[in-house]
């Protein structure tokens, strides 16, 4: 699930920069997925966010809602985006290195921070390490929009080169069923019911 709107959404890119809060609308917006996500048929078992604070604030209501506890996992951290931290996105799209991160993004480091694989990699041990702590359960970890784009190309079996055809909203959902014969994407960028979530 990525974290819900911050008063910085669609303007700038905040990477990693500590501080960023939920907006007001942010907060709605985690309050009701986390009413969503009670109504799963099977309820989750564990919450996890990752460091940052806006994710933390999505991941609370949700933990509430079910009885538990947010725990934090590192490896669910946005993108470092090193230098870019904080600019606006306005000023990065005249970059020439933009057409990189849209076209091109296993091609592409940010100056001073972490490669798209890299990201890619780390997200996706950091999600198979919290499926192999509940094995066959149901858990929520909370992320960013990169990191869960990754990890949905990587379940899809999608190259990271085509990762920015993918939408993930804030505060939406996307499900994903790790088994012995692979991964499944049951949805994605779901901000609607979740009760019909089923593996067919």
């Amino acid at each position: 699930m990525r974290h819900g709107k911050t008063p910085t959404t669609g303007r700038l890119l905040p990477g990693r920069a500590r501080g960023l809060h939920l907006s007001d609308e942010g907060r709605a917006q985690a309050e009701r997925a986390a009413a969503r996500i009670a109504e799963l048929a099977t309820a989750p078992v564990a919450v996890y966010a990752s460091p940052l604070e806006r994710t933390k604030e999505t991941a609370a209501p949700i933990a509430r809602a079910l009885g538990l506890r947010v725990a934090t996992e590192r490896g669910l951290i946005e993108c470092d985006v090193g230098s870019w931290t904080g600019a606006t996105l306005a000023s990065l799209a005249k970059k020439p290195e933009w057409a990189a991160v849209q076209r091109w993004p296993a091609g592409f480091r940010f100056p001073g921070g972490e490669s798209f694989s890299e990201m890619t990699t780390r997200a996706n041990d950091a999600v198979l390490g919290l499926v192999a702590a509940h094995p066959g359960k149901t858990i929520v970890a909370v992320s960013h929009a990169d990191p869960i784009k990754a990890i949905l190309a990587t379940a899809a079996g999608t190259p990271i080169d085509l990762v920015q055809r993918l939408v993930v909203g804030p505060c939406s959902v996307s499900a994903v069923v790790y088994g012995s014969a692979g991964p499944y994407v049951l949805c994605m960028n779901s901000t609607g019911s979740l009760q019909d979530l089923a593996l067919s």
